[in-house]
């Protein structure tokens, strides 16, 4: 983008600079139950929104000037309804309500980027004592995480699920280790639509309790199961699955660590079996996508060591391990961008 005769323009600056008031408008609606009170194709005047919502009608017309100039509502004429957008995944109740990833970034991670300039001179995570806790993930006791964040990425697992499912065919195997599973939402989506899979998600065991309740709110106790663990220092995975899932995991630990699980990995799974790696990754050239450069520094503020990695960092380790042949499957998902998949050998 430039002006005409005079170089480069400053307005892509100022779409950076003002990104965060286009997120907090949109935290700000979701924490106002705006879109859950639209659903439906429900259609509102501005005097009716700010009755409906409960404030005046000055900052009723500012919000929904603002929601829809970010395209997630859209005006007919003086009424105002859900953008589709907002009617498929900010409708609380729907399988995929983005609704409470939203507000875990609002009230947890985006207090802590007020000091990514320490974190990145210090090189170490904002969100968790580097030398009292290798894991934010390690404490039942922070209810936060526990009440918040588990269900926060439930959602958006399954909507990534779906989307690696569309590119990878798991029909091919019988038994998924989904490793460091989180709420489980991966696998049970995963075997929702494919007949016959049955999934072990291997979790920390105070993590396994809320796996248990997705489970069984989704319906399939016959395919899915928790196996409790810590794969950071069980010496072994559990056997006996043909295909290997680490979501969202990798991008958590440094290179060593990443290679130690890899191994483990390999030597868990069955010959023949399959391992993909599914993230937010970063191209070859180390200049993107954004999505996944940014989530890196996510990372940095938030896990000692942990920060995206490029497809073919992860090529090379898994051809390190013994895996052959990797490649990538692409698709688009708020919680990845591609799957790396390699095979073990049967022989």
């Amino acid at each position: 983008m430039t002006n005409a005769g005079t170089g480069p323009s400053q307005l892509p600056l100022l779409q950076l600079t003002n990104g965060f008031m286009s997120f907090k408008t949109f935290a700000a609606a979701v924490e106002l139950d705006v879109f859950t009170r639209l659903a439906g194709g429900r259609a509102v005047t501005a005097g009716e929104f700010a009755e409906l919502i409960g404030i005046e009608p000055r900052p009723a017309d500012i919000l929904l000037t603002a929601l829809t100039s970010i395209e997630l509502l859209e005006k007919d004429g003086e009424t105002y309804r859900n953008a589709p957008v907002a009617e498929e995944y900010l409708v609380e109740g729907r399988p995929y309500f983005f609704g409470g990833y939203l507000q875990f970034y609002n009230h947890a991670m985006y207090p802590g980027w007020q000091h990514v300039v320490q974190s990145l001179r210090t090189n170490r995570p904002m969100f968790v004592d580097s030398d009292k806790q290798k894991s934010v993930f390690g404490s039942a006791e922070d209810r936060f995480l526990m009440d918040f964040f588990w269900n926060a990425m439930h959602a958006l697992a399954g909507y990534t699920a779906r989307a690696l499912g569309e590119v990878y065919d798991f029909s091919q195997h019988r038994r998924l280790l989904d490793v460091g599973g989180g709420s489980g939402g991966f696998p049970i989506e995963l075997c929702r639509r494919i007949p016959g899979l049955e999934a072990s998600v291997y979790e920390l065991p105070h993590v396994c309790d809320i796996v248990t309740e997705k489970v069984e709110a989704g319906g399939m106790e016959h395919a899915v199961t928790a196996v409790p663990g810590d794969f950071t220092t069980d010496t072994e995975l559990p056997g006996g699955h043909d295909v290997i899932l680490l979501s969202q995991v990798l991008h958590c630990g440094d290179e060593a660590s990443n290679r130690e699980l890899l191994a483990k990995c390999w030597k868990a799974l069955e010959p023949g079996g399959a391992v993909l790696i599914c993230e937010l990754l970063i191209n070859a050239e180390r200049s993107g996508p954004s999505t996944a450069a940014l989530m890196g520094m996510n990372m940095l503020l938030s896990h000692p060591g942990g920060q995206n990695y490029s497809e073919t960092e992860y090529a090379s380790w898994l051809t390190d391990a013994g895996f052959a042949e990797p490649y990538v499957v692409r698709f688009e998902a708020a919680g990845a961008n591609g799957a790396v998949v390699a095979h073990k050998p049967t022989a």
